[in-house]
């Protein structure tokens, strides 16, 4: 018999149409007096709305409308943007930026070499050790693993920490100090060890085991948070959560699924408090949730948001089932909840060192504050932290507490204490929430 010969397969086949239709963005300044337009055309692919919403947020972006349409091969959309503060984005090199990481050089090696994107959350790093952790929260739960990484001479370049019913879900990128991956197998076994037996103290006959995992591959932080925290199930809420709780029932998140059986089409309503990353946590479940979005509207009118997606599951089905249905309602309910943090924020600065955070989470500790919701990031010899607390009960914070604790942290870094707003008035800036990591002048003013 003779030998079987298969047909030719160019291995560039599936990119021949992005050669022959290369995605297409403009920068608008002048069609919307108060907001950026920025329109984005391509080829219509798997994820491609939440690669493109991903880069937006990373930008840190604040979405205030949004129009998506992805009819046959083609996708189309349409976002108004502003900055933090509420302004066009005007600067030059921004610009240059979004053309490059949506437009046709980011298919190249060009672009994606130029593309600066945070894969880790706040900033990218060189050599590295990604630590994952998820668990069941308990106070100080922080500032024990800041320990044992500390302990074993491991320094936090970047991480970041969430909490929600109970659980908790971090990132973690490390080095030994000196900017180099740890390599040494010993060490890498030791610190998963002991990083494990701290979670496994914690379980107290949860159905669902903590663990701990080591990488070397870069990941982006907040997409990675929300797939471990869906993994983990998180959205199996017991009962209200703590910030329903504080806040009136008309913030609550109201969602709905309705069938369009015209268009073939499932189509979730959701309204609640407007926050910055609302649209991509939204979109990242959806995408994870293994749902296509072939249309949206996104519309902020602070200080609510209303979002409607009309989407198919991946084989072309619809939400048919009341089961679906209510799973899909409360894993958007989770992801919207994930990212809210209501209380007091602690902004520090300091010279980055092995065993800062440490330091940091052990005094939290000893105040009897407990972490809520953490970003860790460096900048050059700088490292810049953003904490938001609660006490041990999940209570509001005394602001006397804070006071005495700006006193002794400030004897060695700068601390910025920001009231996160609450429910019970309306958001003093466009944007509401700035849930971004932004220290404004205090690295100015620490290196000054």
């Amino acid at each position: 018999m003779g030998a079987v010969c298969w047909p030719y397969f160019d291995p560039e086949y599936e990119n021949f149409s992005n050669r022959i239709n290369p995605p297409r963005v403009s920068v608008d300044n002048s069609s919307c007096h108060n907001c950026t337009l920025i329109k984005f055309d391509s080829v219509n692919k798997p994820g491609i709305l939440l690669e493109v919403v991903q880069i937006l947020t990373d930008l840190d972006f604040i979405i205030t409308k949004a129009y998506i349409s992805s009819d046959g091969g083609w996708f189309m959309d349409v976002f108004h943007v502003t900055d933090q503060h509420g302004k066009k984005i005007t600067d030059d090199k921004t610009i240059d930026l979004i053309e490059k990481a949506l437009g046709p050089k980011s298919q190249s090696k060009e672009g994606v070499k130029s593309w600066t994107g945070k894969r880790v959350g706040v900033h990218s790093v060189g050599d590295h050790i990604a630590i994952e952790l998820i668990g069941r929260d308990r106070p100080g739960l922080l500032s024990e693993i800041s320990a044992v990484l500390a302990s074993l001479h491991f320094n936090v370049v970047v991480a970041e920490v969430w909490t929600h019913n109970r659980r908790i879900a971090c990132v973690l990128y490390v080095n030994d100090g000196t900017r180099k991956a740890v390599d040494d197998p010993k060490r890498l076994s030791l610190v998963e060890e002991q990083l494990n037996n701290i979670l496994r103290g914690c379980e107290d006959g949860d159905k669902v085991a903590s663990r701990t995992s080591l990488s070397m591959s870069f990941t982006h932080i907040d997409r990675r948070l929300h797939q471990m925290l869906f993994a983990d199930r998180d959205y199996e809420s017991s009962g209200v959560t703590t910030t329903e709780s504080e806040c009136p029932p008309s913030f609550w998140p109201k969602i709905a699924i309705e069938c369009c059986e015209e268009k073939g089409y499932s189509v979730v309503s959701v309204r609640c408090k407007d926050r910055a990353k609302l649209m991509f946590d939204i979109v990242c479940t959806l995408t994870d949730m293994q749902y296509v979005v072939s249309h949206a509207t996104i519309s902020s009118d602070k200080p609510y948001a209303s979002q409607e997606y009309f989407i198919r599951h991946m084989d072309g089905c619809t939400l048919d089932t009341e089961g679906e249905k209510e799973r899909v309602i409360k894993c958007i309910e989770a992801a919207i909840q994930r990212r809210v943090s209501e209380g007091v924020s602690l902004e520090l600065c300091a010279k980055d060192r092995v065993g800062l955070l440490s330091e940091v989470t052990r005094i939290l500790r000893e105040n009897g504050l407990t972490v809520c919701r953490a970003g860790i990031s460096t900048r050059g010899e700088q490292a810049l932290n953003v904490f938001y607390v609660r006490d041990a009960s999940g209570n509001s914070v005394d602001m006397k507490t804070i006071e005495a604790l700006r006193k002794e942290i400030g004897k060695t870094m700068m601390v910025d204490v920001k009231k996160v707003p609450t429910y019970d008035k309306e958001p003093e800036t466009k944007g509401w929430a700035k849930t971004s990591f932004f220290f404004g002048n205090l690295l100015e003013r620490f290196l000054a």
